[in-house]
């Protein structure tokens, strides 16, 4: 499919008009966002699942962060869905072929890596080969951070959030996403050992500091373990939207297939948005406006 010039503000919202009024896939009532919905963080969900989700929870466009045997039911779904859908590719980097494949699927069309989602240390040398090849061709990895367990016999994913400071600054031209347990734990500076922290988060938290401190770290605000942040402090949530409200992007890490609506992880994490950003110019950013400038999806 060939890649569309990129939107101005008016032709985005237009577009996104156009599927709240385009026939749904549940008959259900679904929410409405005041504007565009752009979800970072949407996985492979099998023939029309993604758009059956992306219409029961309310998003316009999603970017399909797919492994890299997925790319033909990308596009397959991209061709479905003129001008909603982009995606990314992930790979074990520990794989033999695994830089040779990254760079294979930027070319044929891939906006960046990810989810990277691998028993490889976020620094140590599988990853780093994929922040040198993200560093030259100038896209954004995705990294799912996870220094504990979820249940017993899970194990740790790219450990190393607490060391992400160094990688910053030896890669300064590469688009780093935080994601999951890991990085959301670490909005407060006293992290329990575990993946879903509960209780006040105590300010000078590692994740709240780098993202002050350096601008090529972003976060996807995805799955259960960002919702569990925006539940369990919410005066330090409403501040942390405002300090960080041009470095946050909406994203659903949802299982929902079947276009369930308000019941879609989504579409609650919108919802907690909603309430807690102070104003709805925060809001747009969170939404749709920061992922357009950072990832640099076009639609």
């Amino acid at each position: 499919m060939p890649i569309r010039k990129m939107m101005n503000r008016r032709q985005f919202v237009r577009s996104a008009m156009a599927t709240a009024v385009a026939p749904r896939l549940s008959a259900q009532d679904t929410p409405d966002w005041g504007g565009p919905v752009l979800d970072v963080h949407v996985h492979g969900k099998g023939p029309d699942g993604e758009w059956a989700h992306m219409q029961g929870s309310g998003v316009t466009h999603a970017l399909l962060l797919l492994s890299a045997n997925a790319e033909a039911h990308a596009k397959e779904e991209m061709a479905k869905h003129p001008g909603r859908l982009q995606y990314s590719i992930a790979i074990d980097p520990a794989r033999d072929n695994a830089i040779e494949t990254l760079r294979n699927g930027v070319k044929s069309g891939a906006k960046g890596f990810g989810e990277m989602k691998s028993r490889a240390k976020a620094d140590g040398p599988e990853m780093r080969r994929v922040y040198d090849l993200a560093s030259e061709l100038g896209v954004p990895v995705t990294i799912h951070f996870a220094d504990f367990p979820q249940f017993q016999g899970d194990t740790s994913y790219n450990e190393g959030i607490t060391r992400l400071a160094a990688l910053l600054n030896q890669y300064p031209k590469v688009t780093f996403i935080g994601h999951a347990d890991g990085f959301w734990a670490n909005l407060s500076s006293e992290v329990e050992a575990t993946a879903y922290p509960t209780g006040p988060i105590k300010r000078g938290g590692v994740t709240d500091k780098l993202l002050a401190d350096y601008p090529n770290l972003y976060g996807d605000m995805s799955a259960n373990s960002c919702r569990n942040a925006l539940a369990r402090d919410p005066e330090f949530i409403r501040g942390f939207l405002v300090r960080h409200q041009n470095k946050l992007m909406f994203g659903s890490d949802c299982t929902d297939s079947l276009g369930e609506g308000e019941k879609c992880l989504g579409a609650q994490i919108l919802a907690a948005v909603r309430r807690l950003a102070p104003d709805t110019k925060i809001q747009r950013k969170i939404f749709h406006q920061n992922a357009m400038r950072i990832i640099k999806v076009r639609f």
